[in-house]
């Protein structure tokens, strides 16, 4: 994991002072974010209403922007080019949990199936490390200047996540037909059931819309809805096996809706 941040970190930082020379400085940005997150996973069911109010958490993030239409080392504007007006570099590193339990028609049964289902829960925490780049249809030096104007954006970017999913039943250990559903017990993926306590890194990709709220010369607002696509299926420590059970189609994904305050840097 730490090979992967450092590489990763290297290659960002390549990247950034190539921009550097291609657009002529910058300025910078920092700021703080917060917000729930309905994280859509194999726990419930698809489409199921309670499934994607139940599993819910929080999210908190410090992100950073390198502003291209200004110079802090000379207090000036940067040359007059549709890039620098239009976009920013933001760099985040942000932290999420989120308890996860089986919602929906087939866990409210009085089955075996279903007590097996309302008993086992899990949690899954992830750390993001990654670059988006925003993109502003309106002028940035416009909004820079005028208090209490907005500044719509959208965004794509990746990140490396790392994270820690655990699974268990109040019924007793996960792993036998007495405490675990059947599709559960099915080894997928080469793990030896459909479900995993487990840490792990993978690449997932980002993107989002929102505004910024022009507070003060110095500062803004801005509320953002994300959202984050893993390229894994065990983020959430379950991947009932996909050739078996087809309804499983999709790797673990999560929308976060996040409000944040951001200052600019002299």
């Amino acid at each position: 994991m730490i090979k992967k941040l450092t590489l990763f970190s290297l290659i960002f930082i390549g990247f950034s002072n190539n921009l550097v020379a291609q657009f002529g400085g910058f300025s910078h940005e920092v700021g703080i974010i917060a917000g729930p997150i309905a994280f859509q996973s194999d726990y419930g069911e698809r489409y199921d209403l309670s499934t994607n109010a139940g599993n819910t958490g929080i999210g908190i993030g410090i992100i950073h922007y390198l502003n291209f239409s200004y110079k802090a080392d000379c207090n000036c504007y940067t040359q007059d080019t549709y890039f620098n007006d239009h976009f920013k570099l933001r760099s985040e590193l942000s932290y999420n949990k989120t308890e996860l339990h089986h919602f929906g028609p087939e866990s409210e049964k009085n089955t075996l199936g279903g007590i097996q289902l309302r008993s086992m829960h899990g949690s899954t925490a992830v750390t993001n490390l990654g670059v988006q780049l925003e993109f502003f249809p309106l002028s940035i030096r416009d909004f820079s200047v005028t208090v209490g104007s907005l500044a719509p954006f959208v965004s794509l970017g990746g990140q490396l996540s790392y994270y820690n999913a655990k699974a268990s039943s109040t019924l007793g250990p996960l792993g036998t037909s007495l405490t675990t559903f059947p599709k559960y017990l099915t080894p997928s993926e080469g793990r030896l059931h459909g479900y995993s306590t487990e840490s792990g890194a993978v690449w997932s990709v980002v993107s989002s819309i929102g505004t910024r709220y022009k507070l003060t010369p110095l500062s803004d607002l801005m509320i953002d809805l994300r959202a984050q696509y893993f390229f894994s299926n065990w983020v959430d420590g379950l991947n009932p096996n996909p050739d078996i059970y087809k309804e499983n189609k999709a790797n673990d994904w999560l929308v976060w809706f996040n409000v944040g305050y951001i200052y600019y840097l002299q």
